[in-house]
């Protein structure tokens, strides 16, 4: 029953995936605010991650016709799947495709890659998605004397309160998957 809250291009569900899946279906049972809104979604895949220091961090891959759907009732849905696994912070990503510099396209259709499947859109995207529904109001990138690169990221002030507390848990999970430094701050 589950198994129609995720679903994967390739192979089945692991268990813990299976969980957070059933997690959904339940809510969607249960819970009356979000029932109609969860009715036609679903995720692709779930990750488990170590933020450090002992916390765990929960990735929600969605698909990307489905992210706006999803940011539509992320606080909300974020909330409830925090107390069910409890301590653990909830972030939700789009499943994005990244094509290599040599990608060619079929005989049919030509033209050059897509500037959205560019490594670089992809993980500025990904970013995006991990502080949301905070805003981003601006970026820079520190290259220290041994040649390492920190991008720091400026968030929008006025959520300071609600995102705080996340802050490291966004750090470990962008580093994790794109292997990039990043700090946060408010501006």
């Amino acid at each position: 029953m589950s198994l129609q809250k995720i679903r994967k291009s390739s192979g089945e569900p692991d268990e813990f995936e299976a969980s957070v899946a059933q997690e959904l279906l339940n809510l969607e049972m249960t819970s009356t605010e979000l029932k109609s809104s969860l009715r036609d979604l679903y995720i692709t895949a779930a990750k488990d991650v170590d933020c450090g220091g002992g916390k765990k961090a929960i990735i929600l891959y969605v698909p990307y016709k489905l992210l706006k759907s999803f940011n539509k009732i992320q606080t909300r849905l974020v909330r409830e799947l925090e107390k069910k696994f409890s301590g653990r912070h909830v972030l939700i990503v789009a499943q994005r495709t990244i094509l290599g510099k040599s990608f060619v396209r079929n005989q049919k259709t030509s033209g050059p890659r897509p500037r959205s499947r560019t490594l670089t859109a992809v993980q500025d995207a990904i970013l995006d998605d991990i502080v949301y529904p905070t805003e981003i109001v601006g970026k820079r990138t520190r290259v220290k004397v041994d040649g390492k690169r920190v991008l720091k990221v400026y968030l929008e002030s006025k959520d300071q309160a609600n995102v705080e507390s996340k802050i490291e848990t966004f750090a470990a999970v962008y580093d994790k998957l794109t292997n990039k430094k990043v700090s946060f701050y408010f501006q």
